[in-house]
């Protein structure tokens, strides 16, 4: 666990991009709650990707910003959404895909603890629940970010990376980009992620809220 951590990456962490091709679904988070008025909001047309880029064609950067060393994420802050949640680690599950917190603390975040720390080269990975079966959960509101938006996450060796929304994406479970969501842009980078899309009261969600961000700065 990251509260563990002594400034030093003591375990061999799993390429990412190998994981990414394995876990195409593995963002399952399924909804197990009750109806909450007219469900999560849905990213806008507006705040997608621009459909003529890829993972490796990223978006231009703004700026140059010194990527960070090896930490573990402690909390995450969404200024826009009020959201301001513990993180914890975690890893892959009996089926191999990758886990969630557990539902029943509506306020708490997972960090993908084999792949990349915030603020790392490369691309990290946070994902938490929309709901649970008390209502409204930590990504409730993800879908409504706007690009320019700011995601901020803490670290245990002290650091706070800081970044920028540059598009807020809803991807089928049955059809999960893998690749383009977690592939190396080149820049550090984050991906936070809920469930959303349709719902039934039989399968849950159908898909995944994704918000696609680069650190901007650290502090």
């Amino acid at each position: 666990m990251g509260q563990d951590w002594t400034g030093s990456e003591s375990r061999r962490r799993s390429p990412w991009g190998v994981l990414a091709l394995v876990m195409l679904t593995g963002l399952a988070l399924v909804r197990n709650g009750v109806d909450v008025g007219m469900g999560p909001p849905q990213p806008a047309v507006a705040a997608g990707l621009d459909s003529r880029r890829t993972y490796q064609d990223p978006v231009p950067l703004t700026g140059s910003v010194e990527p960070l060393p090896y930490a573990p994420a402690s909390k995450i802050g969404i200024p826009a959404l009020r959201v301001n949640a513990p993180i914890i680690d975690v890893g892959l599950d009996a089926n191999g895909w990758i886990e969630a917190p557990a539902p029943a603390d509506p306020n708490l975040a997972g960090w993908y603890q084999n792949g990349i720390a915030p603020g790392q080269q490369g691309t990290a990975v946070i994902v938490g629940h929309v709901d649970n079966a008390g209502g409204p959960a930590v990504f409730y509101g993800l879908g409504a970010l706007q690009k320019g938006q700011h995601v901020e996450v803490s670290r245990f060796d002290g650091r706070t990376a800081v970044f920028e929304v540059y598009a807020i994406e809803v991807f089928a479970k049955n059809d999960f980009p893998g690749a383009r969501v977690y592939g190396d842009t080149g820049s550090p980078e984050l991906r936070v992620i809920t469930c959303g899309g349709g719902y039934s009261r039989a399968t849950g969600y159908d898909g995944n809220v994704v918000v696609f961000a680069r650190m901007i700065s650290a502090r």
